[in-house]
């Protein structure tokens, strides 16, 4: 007779791979709830852990979102990079790719901004937060500048400097994306990326 073989109740984890278990489940709460998301109880309930094992691994509650906050911007920037590099090389293609994948899933949707309002509402006040975002937002807006850059030497001089425009173009960028997300009958993501072509066509003009 055979003798039954049970799986364990819990797997034990490398300490990174536990690490990304309490991240993603960070992230997860915080897209789910909101606020109440920042409670380490819940954190632990979603990671299928102790709240001990979870300050075994980070020294407070701050750090632990902060590379949360880390995480979520890579893997949002990280999807903006691939779509721009599976475009065609011409700079105004790769712009067109980079709109269409910030008015698309996984960009588009209201869940990305409840964490995001959880994560804005702690940066004035927690500084590994800023750190999180000053690392992580450079990448962005240098992916911003250089797909301008390109822009500027195949067609010429813009009409400001790359800085100012990958900065105003990041602003409206945002703020598309924001309007979308407390009300998706403004406009239809479609428009969104017309209106960011039409203000680059026109800062070249």
């Amino acid at each position: 007779m055979l003798k039954r073989v049970t799986k364990p109740r819990f797997q034990r984890q490398l300490p990174e791979d536990r690490r990304q278990t309490f991240v993603r489940a960070t992230i997860d709460c915080l897209k789910r709830h909101g606020h109440d998301g920042l409670s380490i109880r819940r954190i632990a309930a979603e990671a299928g852990a102790s709240i001990g094992l979870i300050n075994h691994h980070f020294p407070n509650k701050n750090a632990l979102i902060a590379e949360a906050y880390r995480q979520f911007h890579s893997e949002l920037v990280g999807g903006l990079e691939r779509a721009v590099a599976n475009a065609p090389a011409e700079p105004r293609a790769r712009l067109r790719a980079f709109f269409e994948a910030n008015f698309s899933p996984p960009h588009l949707d209201r869940d990305v901004l409840t964490a995001w309002v959880v994560f804005w509402g702690l940066y004035r006040h927690s500084k590994a937060i800023q750190r999180a975002h000053r690392d992580t937002y450079e990448v962005y807006v240098d992916l911003v500048r250089g797909m301008l850059e390109d822009l500027e030497r195949e067609s010429g001089s813009l009409g400001m400097s790359v800085r100012l425009a990958a900065i105003g173009l990041t602003a409206m960028l945002d703020g598309l994306w924001l309007e979308w997300c407390l009300d998706p009958e403004t406009f239809r993501p479609r428009e969104a990326v017309t209106l960011c072509e039409t203000w680059v066509e026109r800062l070249r003009a």
